[in-house]
């Protein structure tokens, strides 16, 4: 997964407030407080991983879109996606 400017800096800034609320729940896990120190460890993973994998605004964008537009246009916008170069298609492509 290549990472451009805003997304690297998306990736700093989730990090500023995902490692210290990381670093609270292994002190909590250690004081034995297992359910406090687990509950926060996956808040701290999701707050990274979630906008990095799952909550890619162009992608949920072109999906919403080809999931409004008619069978017929679908293969047409994925076209139009391959010639500005933009979408999956290209990595698909590197590979």
């Amino acid at each position: 997964m290549r990472l451009g400017v805003t997304d690297m800096i998306g990736l700093a800034a989730s990090l500023v407030f995902a490692l210290p609320l990381a670093n609270y729940a292994v002190i909590r896990l250690f004081a034995g407080e297992l359910a406090l120190g687990v509950g926060l460890l996956v808040v701290a993973v999701a707050m990274v991983a979630l906008p990095q994998y799952f909550l890619d605004p162009g992608r949920l964008l072109r999906e919403l879109l080809a999931g409004l537009l008619p069978r017929q246009l679908r293969g047409l916008a994925d076209l139009d996606a391959a010639e500005t170069g933009s979408g999956d298609l290209d990595s698909a492509k590197e590979e």
